[in-house]
C-alpha cells in the first residue's frame, strides 16, 4: 500500500477519483491545509504581539520605577494640631410674659333727672323713639358693658363680652369600610336565626341538582350604619347557578344589626358562607 502525506492534497485526489469533483466537498477539502496554514500563521502573530506588548510595558514600568521615585509628603502641621471641639452655644430664650390689657374709659355721660314738660314744649329731637326708628337707626349697638357711672368722673373699667362658644359640629360619620371593629355587626337573633333564615330562603337551582353540583359559596357585602346590605359580591363561587341563588338570598336579608367603632355606627364588610348541600 501506498505511503500518503495526509497534510498534502493526495489524499483528496485518492477519496475523489472516479467522482465529480465539481462538488464544493471536493473543494473544501482541497483547501483545508492551506485554511489551517492560514490558522496557525494568525494564532503565533497574535501570540507574538501578546508577548512583545507585555515585554514593552514591563519594561516602561521598571523605567519609570527607576527614574521618577515616588515621593509621599505628609503635613507634621496636621497630625500634631489637636481636634477642636466643637461649642454649642446655648441661648437662652426668654418667654415674654403676656401682659393683658384692660382697657380703660372714662365716665363722659352723667345721669340727669326726667324733667316733666308740655307736648308743646318738647322739641322733635328729644321726643322718645318708637322700637320701629330704633331698629332702622344706624348706630351700633356695643359688645362692650360699662359698669355703672360716676358722679365724680372716675376711671371706669370696661368689661369685654365673652361671646358664646360655638358648639362644635358632631363629627360625620366616615365614609370608609371597615374591615374589624369593636362590636362586630350581627344578624337579628344571632346565627342560629341567620342559618335558619337561609336555610328557609334558599331554592337549591335545578341545573345543579341535575348536574350533582354542590359546594360553598363565599359571598361578602357590607353592613350600612343602619343595618342595610349593600355592595353583595361573590368571593369565591362553585358554579353560576349556586353563586346567583346565593348572592340573591343575602340580598333579601332583613335589616342587621350595625358595627359600632367608638360607640358610632360604621360600615363594615362581612363575608358569609352560603352552603349548598345535596340530600
Amino acid at each position: 500500500m501506498a505511503n500518503f502525506d495526509l497534510t498534502s492534497n493526495g489524499w483528496t485526489d485518492l477519496i475523489f477519483e472516479g467522482r465529480n469533483k465539481g462538488y464544493g466537498a471536493y473543494k473544501l477539502r482541497k483547501n483545508t491545509p492551506t485554511r489551517n496554514l492560514k490558522s496557525i500563521l494568525v494564532i503565533a502573530a497574535l501570540a507574538i504581539l501578546m508577548m512583545v506588548f507585555t515585554w514593552i510595558k514591563t519594561a516602561y514600568d521598571r523605567y519609570q520605577a527607576a527614574h521618577h521615585p515616588v515621593e509621599q509628603v505628609t503635613e507634621l502641621s496636621t497630625l500634631d494640631q489637636p481636634k477642636k471641639k466643637a461649642e454649642v452655644k446655648r441661648k437662652q430664650v426668654q418667654a415674654e410674659e403676656k401682659k393683658e390689657v384692660v382697657k380703660e374709659v372714662k365716665s363722659s355721660i352723667k345721669f340727669t333727672a326726667p324733667v316733666i314738660k308740655k307736648d308743646n314744649l318738647v322739641k322733635p329731637e328729644e321726643m322718645m323713639k318708637t322700637q320701629d326708628q330704633l331698629m332702622q337707626t344706624n348706630t351700633a349697638i356695643g359688645a362692650l358693658d360699662v359698669k355703672g357711672n360716676s358722679d365724680k368722673g372716675e376711671i371706669l373699667k370696661v368689661t369685654e363680652r365673652v361671646a358664646d362658644e360655638p358648639v362644635a359640629p358632631k363629627p360625620e360619620v366616615e365614609k370608609k369600610i371597615f374591615e374589624v371593629v369593636e362590636q362586630q355587626p350581627s344578624f337579628p337573633g344571632g346565627q342560629s336565626a341567620l342559618m335558619s333564615y337561609l336555610s328557609s330562603h334558599i331554592n337549591y337551582p335545578a341545573v345543579a341538582q341535575e348536574n350533582g353540583v354542590q359546594g360553598r359559596v363565599i359571598v361578602q357585602f357590607v353592613v350600612e350604619p343602619d343595618g342595610s346590605i349593600s355592595q353583595v359580591k361573590v368571593a369565591r363561587g362553585v358554579d353560576p347557578s349556586l353563586d346567583k341563588e346565593a348572592a340573591r338570598v343575602v340580598n333579601g336579608m332583613p335589616k342587621w344589626i350595625p358595627g359600632k367603632q367608638n360607640g358610632q355606627a360604621v360600615r363594615v364588610r362581612f363575608t358569609l358562607p352560603v352552603q349548598f348541600r345535596l340530600q
